[in-house]
């Protein structure tokens, strides 16, 4: 079985779920590209709890963790099986790490709105773990390095947020605008990236002197922390989605051992 990459992915506004615009094609283009893999762990931005969990049920629900979108989103389901063997494998490579086995949480629009582009047909079981909101960066890091075996057993490392996400600043009246530092903190991301300077992006406050902006709160950027931390030697970096939009929403897309 091939080595599977990990993803981080910008997924932007719900809607994309049922869009068809460059950012869910180019996610469709890397569904069909990539090996299919056994079982997807998926670490989005919209569950970030105190403490740490993963799903750990065989049917998880789709869960609409939103208010004030179109009836169509909130009918739409993502009905991919659950696996507790794969719940049971992510907490034993957590160890010490105190891991609990969650029946009620499911599928959030975090990881449903990409999965429906990636894999449409819902069949690939798919588990989530939590990020827990009151540990440092370093933890995330450190959790997606003990998560990289997975890679080497058919596990697809998913990472669902954005790496510039600050909705208080949108501008709705401007789709395709930029800030200034939007695109400087997403092209020090980038640049990073390239060098596998994995310390300089844990801790991302450095990064621009006005970081803060472009991650205001952290619960979007941690996941692409996980997908690094899984990284091997020699593993490529790719990015296979890019663009601002709305003023600070940035919809960098990046593959680890993708090409």
């Amino acid at each position: 079985m091939p080595r599977m990459p990990a993803l981080f992915i910008g997924h932007g506004s719900p809607l994309n779920t049922l869009g068809d615009n460059r950012h869910t094609a180019a996610w469709r283009r890397l569904g069909q590209a990539l090996p299919r893999p056994s079982a997807i762990l998926a670490i989005s931005a919209h569950w970030y709890v105190l403490g740490s969990a993963v799903t750990a049920m065989q049917a998880p629900r789709t869960i609409h963790d939103f208010h004030g979108f179109p009836q169509a989103l909130f009918d739409f389901r993502y009905p991919a099986p659950g696996s507790p063997a794969l719940a049971a494998r992510v907490r034993e490579c957590l160890q010490p790490l105190a891991v609990a086995a969650d029946d009620a949480w499911g599928i959030d629009h975090g990881a449903w709105s990409v999965l429906a582009h990636l894999f449409p047909a819902a069949d690939v079981p798919v588990v989530q773990l939590s990020i827990d909101r009151r540990q440092p960066a370093q933890f995330h890091y450190d959790n997606g390095a003990r998560l990289a075996a997975l890679r080497d057993e058919g596990v697809l490392i998913l990472g669902s947020g954005n790496v510039v996400h600050n909705l208080g600043m949108l501008r709705r009246e401007a789709p395709s605008a930029a800030y200034d530092w939007a695109l400087r903190f997403e092209q020090a991301v980038k640049a990073r990236l390239l060098r596998h300077d994995h310390a300089a992006l844990v801790a991302w406050e450095g990064l621009d002197a006005q970081a803060r902006l472009a991650v205001p709160t952290p619960e979007h950027y941690l996941p692409l922390l996980y997908c690094i931390g899984a990284q091997r030697e020699g593993d490529p970096v790719s990015f296979p989605g890019e663009g601002t939009e709305l003023g600070s929403l940035s919809m960098l897309a990046v593959g680890i051992g993708v090409i």
